[in-house]
């Protein structure tokens, strides 16, 4: 027998089918049993470590099975004694509506009184406390309060579940154990070894691994999974790639990623697609496979050679609801004369993918779609000084200013923003298929949350068919990185207040391009660490944002209360 080092973590699942990933210490053969139905797999190496992914096929949907884990037939799943629910696999069942959680940006420091001073209270593990049943408080404004309050289908993490740029205590500890942090990449990560670890901090909590045992989950990265301001501009790369670590990191980055988040984000079919999944998967010797040197070249290849390989996916869930995941980080193109969020490959496919027939269609991207217009076109100003709007001499400023204070999401790329706003507007026509009630954006990383809601211009209105769909952006972060109290108050006069009539004025200077949309702030901002839920209604889809709140001076179990509840209607005559 071998012991687990994380997981089980339950990841896609269907109607009737659900995967299992592990790390386990050493090779072994794994195997789940949920009621009826039993797999295995056989572990493979990457750097020394060992994953299994299981798949199970045939289950019934719409039906919760608990199950358990065995390593080289003894049993390592669920925990003996454990004060926590069965770990069960929950199908799903298309016709039944649908529940989902997001949210992005979550450190993996203590949550003990000095965890929670530096980073508030994780609202991940005050969720999964409520969900166990740990917490006997009610979840204030949900529908199904009390132990038994339905669990979501799954939660879609959007970005920056691991911060391998900013490292916890616990993880220099870790790192300075094995090398000089004085030297270069310092108390950042280095190697596919520190990586490993990252995810060990992150994904070990006891109430966190039950959740991710028993919540299937979907996952895309963000920069600080890599480095802050990751393919921000074609400048900040060459610079990366002039340093003696970057090399290293950005490899054992996306190999890494590829093992512990996307993997698990692929149906069964699409990972037998999967060039990598099929050498590991193909592999019949006794021996453990060691997908080391496949994985490191894969790597390399796909941050060189981006249309190489495409992270990001789709999740059908029935009629109700299509959520497609998009890469808005490593398909970047940052050549100055085709400036893109996403390359051609990318574009193409998204285009494929962004299509009605559903009630709700829904678009991850960890970074805004729509920021305040204001922002927006901040970011929009910025992008155009730094590619020589205002001649050479200010290029230099323009690009200080984008990496200096983050001005690098989709409304510093324009050509990916309005080719993607057009494809949106089509479908909320209803031009690429019956109109959605939605076509709603979920988005992270800005350290805050809220709630837009987008039109077609006035004037493009009166041209094109009228836009039938609601268009929506939905906004939550961090989990758990919340901004001091001073950094709220500069975000906020900077996003909402100042940046609106400079954001004008700059466009204005630099002959920015009109958006194609138009768009106002529905609720927010709101700072407080949150996991939102999603919901679809027979009228629309409800929203609402859950924080944790530490009562009495017991910081390792706080009370789950909402922050926000907004519903979206089905479109009326008064709101297309």
């Amino acid at each position: 027998m071998t012991d687990l080092v994380l997981g089980p973590l339950l990841r896609h699942v269907g109607e009737h089918t659900a995967a299992i990933w592990v790390e386990t210490a050493d090779p072994a053969e794994v195997t789940v049993t949920a009621g009826e139905h039993q797999a295995s797999a056989r572990t493979f190496r990457v750097h020394g470590h060992h994953y299994a992914l299981i798949t199970l096929d045939g289950l019934e949907k719409g039906t919760k099975t608990p199950y358990q884990v065995e390593s080289d037939g003894e049993l390592v799943w669920p925990l003996e004694p454990s004060i926590y629910p069965d770990s069960v696999i929950a199908t799903f069942d298309h016709e039944k509506p649908l529940r989902m959680a997001f949210g992005s940006c979550r450190t993996s420091v203590s949550h003990d009184s000095a965890g929670n001073k530096l980073h508030g209270v994780d609202s991940l593990r005050a969720y999964a406390l409520r969900m166990s049943g740990v917490t006997d408080t009610d979840h204030e404004g949900d529908p199904d309060p009390g132990p038994g309050m339905r669990w979501p289908d799954f939660v879609l993490f959007l970005g920056d579940q691991v911060y391998a740029d900013e490292t916890s205590t616990e993880m220099q500890t870790f790192i300075e154990a094995r090398r000089d942090v004085r030297e270069p990449p310092w108390a950042e990560l280095k190697d596919y070894a520190e990586y490993a670890q990252l995810y060990k901090v992150a994904w070990s909590d006891p109430v966190n691994r039950w959740l991710l045992s028993t919540v299937p989950s979907a996952m895309i990265f963000d920069d600080h999974d890599i480095r802050d301001d990751w393919n921000t501009s074609l400048a900040w790369k060459q610079e990366m790639e002039a340093t003696t670590w970057w090399h290293g990191r950005i490899v054992s980055g996306l190999a890494s990623y590829w093992v512990y988040q996307h993997l698990g984000n692929l149906a069964p079919e699409e990972r037998e697609q999967d060039d990598i999944w099929q050498r590991i998967n193909s592999h019949d010797g006794a021996d453990e496979f060691d997908a080391t040197d496949l994985l490191d070249e894969f790597a390399d290849r796909a941050d060189q050679e981006p249309e190489s390989y495409r992270w990001s996916f789709t999740h059908d869930l029935g009629s109700q609801a299509r959520l497609v995941v998009i890469d808005s980080r490593a398909a970047r193109v940052l050549d100055t004369e085709n400036r893109s969020m996403l390359d051609d490959s990318e574009m193409a496919w998204l285009d494929e993918q962004l299509r009605g027939d559903v009630d709700h269609l829904l678009i991850g991207t960890s970074l805004p779609f729509l920021l305040t217009p204001g922002l927006h076109y901040v970011e929009a100003f910025t992008e155009a000084l730094a590619e020589g709007a205002w001649g050479q001499r200010w290029t230099d400023i323009g690009e200080r200013m984008r990496q200096g204070i983050d001005l690098e999401h989709w409304a510093a790329f324009q050509d990916g923003f309005h080719k993607v706003s057009d494809m949106v507007l089509e479908v909320a026509r209803g031009e690429r298929g019956r109109a959605p009630e939605t076509v709603t954006f979920l988005s992270g990383d800005v350290h805050h949350s809220y709630v837009s809601e987008a039109r077609s211009p006035r004037k493009a209105a009166r041209r094109r068919p009228r836009q039938q769909s609601r268009i929506i952006q939905a906004v939550c972060s961090p989990i758990r990185n919340q901004l001091p109290t001073g950094e709220r108050i500069g975000a906020r006069l900077a996003a909402y207040w100042i940046a609106g009539p400079i954001g004008r004025l700059m466009v204005k200077s630099a002959k920015v391009p009109t958006a194609p949309l138009r768009w106002k702030l529905l609720r927010g901002p709101w700072f407080d660490n949150n996991l939102a839920t999603l919901e679809v209604l027979p009228h629309g889809l409800r929203m609402w944002w859950a924080s944790g709140k530490v009562e009495d001076g017991v910081h390792h179990r706080p009370r789950l209360i909402t922050v926000a509840d907004v519903t979206i209607d089905k479109p009326t005559k008064e709101t297309r």
